[in-house]
């Protein structure tokens, strides 16, 4: 195999190690109890608002019983709701609460300024374009 291939396989299983690890932090910041995996629906709902659990599921590629375990959760700790989704009565529509919504972007704020100091001697053409790369490599993952 290419080196260029070894070196990325490499580099993206020590980011993905760190990553998941750092979920885990980020996720007892935004509330001692909270599940590392949950942390990411928090980031979801955060960017797409109002959700189906369905939809949700959908989007993480896990089963329904996972996901409603997870809300479920998210739930008994005040950091998400349900109301009636107005398209489909039978249907909820999982919301961050106002106080999900405050410890979630505190965290949030606190990682992104964290970024910030990591790359501080970063030029931010070079931050760019790590961006793009990171999209390019999501998008391809995705089909």
């Amino acid at each position: 195999m290419d080196q260029e291939f070894l070196a990325l396989e490499r580099e993206l299983a020590l980011f993905l190690r760190r990553a998941r690890a750092q979920s885990g932090v980020l996720a007892r910041e935004v509330h001692p109890d909270l599940e590392p995996a949950a942390y990411g629906l928090l980031v979801r709902l955060d960017e797409a608002g109002r959700q189906r659990a369905t939809e949700l599921a959908g989007w993480f590629g896990v089963g329904k019983a996972t996901m409603s375990r997870q809300l479920r959760a998210l739930e008994d700790l005040g950091l998400v709701a349900r109301e009636p989704d107005p398209a489909d009565g039978r249907a909820s529509l999982i919301l961050l609460t106002e106080e999900g919504s405050a410890r979630f972007r505190r965290v949030r704020d606190a990682r992104r300024a964290s970024y910030v100091r990591k790359l501080s001697d970063w030029d931010r053409a070079e931050v760019a374009e790590l961006a793009r790369l990171l999209h390019q490599l999501n998008t391809s993952a995705e089909s």
